[in-house]
């Protein structure tokens, strides 16, 4: 049997490779699934659903010059103008 050395035998070397493979691959399947978890944007927005509509209804008036119309409106309906 063949002694590296540092002491340890061949056999020693490779259970801590295989030991270390085992323990990156876990790691790379945790990371992937995190990864995936941050990044469902469908499946935020569908449990956000409610706010993300009112904000886009929000964005489009205020993108479509709803404040100012809205206010030359009513200060055009105005009783004594």
């Amino acid at each position: 049997m063949a002694v590296a050395s540092e002491g340890r035998t061949a056999e020693a070397v490779r259970r801590d490779i295989e030991l270390e493979r085992e323990l990156l691959a876990g790691a790379v399947e945790r990371l992937r699934v995190g990864f995936g978890q941050a990044t469902d944007v469908s499946g935020r927005l569908r449990s956000h659903l409610p706010a993300a509509a009112a904000a886009a209804l929000g964005a489009g008036f205020a993108l479509a010059g709803g404040v100012g119309a809205a206010i030359r409106y009513v200060a055009a309906r105005r009783p004594g103008r």
